[in-house]
């Protein structure tokens, strides 16, 4: 589940064909750009450009239009697109109901023409929306490609709940979907950012452990231990089942977002410490170091070495700063599992992750202030994400205050260094805050945009409970009384914010679904608005 508002554009969604399709192989490629980006030539032949939307882009001429052909009526329909809404739970289910458009009488010929400049040459879709990964545009790639096109022709495919004057509806012996096809269809969907629920829920957890609340701790502790146990064998499967979209996540300007998966275990290792959970605090520190080596490299390796996108500042956003986040999970965890269970690996692997993690956080503090300044930002493009720059300087301090904790000459570096830094950090993380507060009233206050539910609101969470954590550490380590009793009240503030972000989440999950002509049971996933996408300037999700 994301934000109803519309994210950054999201990573072009390309794919070739593995098979035949009606008998027609496609052995063509099919790239899907928007129409404000240049279209390159690919492999050295011309690719047709097709305008896939409904209503023509504005700020684009029709005399000199950098396209081929404009198939408007492939687009979804408006009454889809009204129904969608912008609505980031709706994902899954508009997927569904537009793929059983595109074999309408409305939309059979536009996309029996799409269909066959597929199969005959290379074919470039193009589109106004911004966040092309989960609009109308990725559903066609799939489409055309006809992996989803068989499953859902598939008697046991996923398939929504049937509306008033659905074919299951009138079928009598169509019967509508089980639990099987409601968790299949939430795990295809999954959110690669996810686990940044059990990162909230697990940080809060240990504020409440610093601030001797005990019982709500361990509470919280069990919720982010379940969501753990529930969302990692999920990605799995999304993996050995979903590949394809899968793949197309891990080169998107969101790729970063996995590293989730690194954070979440090193997370609960860190709050497992205090407990006495030694082996339970090294097993999910080794799950999450291992993690964060593959997912820290391979990362920005598939960004940098795939020529399938449009390389532009503008898909820089701010879980980008997860990959400092990433390397300071790891220092952290090292950190305070060392402080009970001592060795000559953890101070060494501490120090260089929080290292590593303090350059990686200038690097991409400077992008990202860069893209903020340089380029236009929309209101309904600056997302919860943005939050991380806050909570990844408060990690990177409260990291520091874990290793000038470990015995003198333990550590490579001296620990007036490493406070002194982490000063600072704490400091920068500070003056974020008013500036953070500031864009979200911009935001929501004066530009108007929905305040609902998204699971970025976790992205706002984890980073409220880091710097609580912080001030409270900072101050008992440099015996500062005022930060301690100032963390100790942000504690009960960050805990505020899970709980109302938890009750959200609940209710949103609860909230009975809206039915349509083709349907009804949304999906969790994420979403594009199809009206008024058509401006050029890109969002900061």
């Amino acid at each position: 589940m994301r934000s109803k508002a519309k994210e950054i554009r999201a990573q072009l969604r390309d794919a070739f064909s593995a098979g035949a399709a009606g008998g027609c192989a496609m052995a063509k490629q099919i790239t899907c750009r928007r129409i404000y980006e240049q279209t390159p030539t690919e492999h050295g032949e011309v690719s047709e450009r097709v305008l896939v939307d409904r209503a023509w882009p504005e700020g684009i001429r029709r005399e000199g239009a950098p396209l081929d052909e404009w198939l408007r009526d492939v687009a979804p329909s408006p009454e889809l697109q009204r129904w969608y809404g912008h609505d980031p739970r709706r994902f899954g289910e508009f997927r569904r109901r537009y793929l059983i458009e595109l074999g309408d009488p409305r939309h059979r010929q536009a996309a029996a023409r799409l269909r066959d400049l597929a199969e005959h040459g290379s074919l470039t879709l193009l589109t106004a929306t911004q966040d092309m990964g989960h609009s109308h545009v990725a559903v066609l790639v799939d489409w055309l490609t006809d992996s989803d096109h068989r499953d859902a022709r598939r008697p046991d495919a996923d398939r929504p709940e049937p509306g008033p004057t659905d074919p299951a509806r009138t079928d009598p012996g169509a019967r509508p979907p089980g639990y099987r096809a409601a968790v299949s269809a939430a795990v295809t969907n999954l959110n690669a950012g996810a686990l940044a629920f059990v990162m909230g829920t697990g940080i809060v957890s240990t504020a409440l452990y610093v601030n001797g609340a005990g019982t709500a701790s361990a509470a919280l502790l069990w919720v982010a231990l379940a969501g753990f146990a529930v969302l990692v064998p999920a990605y799995g499967w999304r993996l050995l089942r979903r590949r394809q979209r899968f793949v197309a996540d891990l080169l998107g300007p969101r790729a970063f977002t996995f590293l989730t998966l690194a954070i979440s275990s090193n997370v609960l290792a860190t709050r497992l410490v205090p407990d006495g959970h030694t082996a339970a605090a090294g097993a999910f520190l080794a799950f999450g170091a291992l993690g964060w080596l593959l997912l820290d490299y391979a990362i920005p390796l598939a960004l940098i070495t795939t020529l399938k996108r449009g390389p532009s500042l503008d898909q820089v956003n701010g879980t980008w700063f997860l990959w400092a986040v990433g390397s300071q999970s790891v220092a952290l965890a090292a950190a305070s599992l060392d402080r009970v269970s001592p060795s000559h690996v953890l101070p060494v692997l501490a120090v260089v992750c929080w290292a590593i993690g303090l350059m990686q956080y200038l690097l991409t503090a400077a992008i990202v202030l860069a893209r903020l300044l340089a380029r236009p930002v929309q209101p309904e493009g600056l997302m919860t994400s943005v939050w991380i720059f806050m909570g990844a300087a408060a990690l990177a301090a409260l990291a520091g205050v874990r290793l000038i904790a470990l015995p003198p000459g333990s550590t490579l570096l001296s620990r007036p260094v490493i406070l002194g830094s982490s000063v600072i950090l704490w400091a920068f993380s500070s003056w974020l805050i008013p500036l953070l507060l500031a864009l979200g009233v911009w935001r929501h206050a004066l530009r108007r945009i929905p305040l609902r539910y998204e699971l970025g609101w976790w992205n706002v969470v984890f980073p409220i409970g880091m710097y609580a954590v912080t001030t409270h550490e900072l101050g008992r380590a440099t015996g500062t009384s005022w930060m301690t009793a100032v963390g100790s009240w942000e504690v009960w503030v960050a805990a505020a914010a899970w709980a109302v972000v938890f009750a959200a989440m609940v209710t949103a999950m609860l909230r009975p679904r809206p039915t349509t002509a083709h349907g009804s049971a949304a999906d969790t996933g994420q979403a594009a608005r199809p009206e008024n996408v058509a401006r050029p300037p890109t969002q900061l999700p």
